[in-house]
């Protein structure tokens, strides 16, 4: 079964342009352009990666990772964020890396195998498996 990766990228453009880049490489990707979704689709089904946009408005990037790692297998999930913030990956758990645009394919497929073999590795969940709530909307 290909891995799941989730999107969670504000520029629609650039969250197709990444769904796009990794179904053709064989994965099952979806994408989120808002918090609230990306709230939903890890509740239907968790990710094996997720690409995170910390940009995103009214805090979502901050607020959906803080709420994602509580999720029961969801604390080891590994995220690559989508930042100009070169190294920010070193302050965020989970973190396997950071892309920037432009984009190269080849990195961001990189940075896929780095992340599913980080994840393969049998990471520490979280310890708490009961769940943080959703984050609210506003």
């Amino acid at each position: 079964m290909p891995a799941r990766i989730l999107v969670v990228q504000e520029d629609p453009d650039i969250a197709a342009y990444l769904v796009s880049l990794f179904r053709q490489a064989g994965y099952k990707a979806d994408a989120a352009t808002e918090g609230p979704d990306a709230v939903e689709m890890v509740q239907a089904s968790r990710p094996d990666v997720v690409f995170l946009d910390l940009a995103l408005p009214q805090r979502w990037g901050p607020r959906f990772y803080s709420w994602m790692v509580t999720q029961p297998g969801c604390g080891n999930v590994p995220v690559v964020l989508v930042t100009d913030f070169a190294g920010l990956e070193l302050m965020v758990p989970n973190a396997v890396g950071t892309v920037d645009k432009p984009f190269d394919p080849v990195l961001l497929l990189a940075l896929v195998d780095r992340a599913l073999a980080t994840y393969a590795k049998g990471t520490p969940d979280t310890p708490d498996t009961t769940g943080a709530p959703a984050p609210d909307n506003r």
